[in-house]
């Protein structure tokens, strides 16, 4: 067998195909979550204190903010993440 059909057979496989159109959504759904954070989210918790930008928050001599919103961002997609998992197993539960 030679290596180009070796690398087709690959390619076609399911589990490469699913992975790829897995990875290709969770690009989208993190760049969907990182604007609900940085234009909407950290606005508001800007405005809460006296920073006119989230990047501008400051804890003593360090500045925050962008650690802040990074840490938002990956709660959110993570406990989406957890939703679909807990979803995905409870569905795969019932079929038995």
């Amino acid at each position: 067998m030679s290596i180009i059909s070796e690398f087709k057979e690959f390619i076609n496989k399911g589990n490469v195909v699913d992975l790829a159109v897995a990875v290709i959504l969770g690009t989208a759904f993190g760049k969907i979550i990182t604007s609900l954070v940085d234009d909407v989210i950290m606005p508001i918790i800007a405005l809460a204190g006296s920073a006119k930008t989230i990047e501008e928050f400051k804890l003593g001599p360090l500045y925050i903010g962008k650690f802040l919103g990074a840490t938002i961002n990956f709660l959110i997609i993570a406990f989406v993440l957890f939703i679909i998992i807990k979803a995905i197993n409870k569905a795969s539960s019932l079929k038995k």
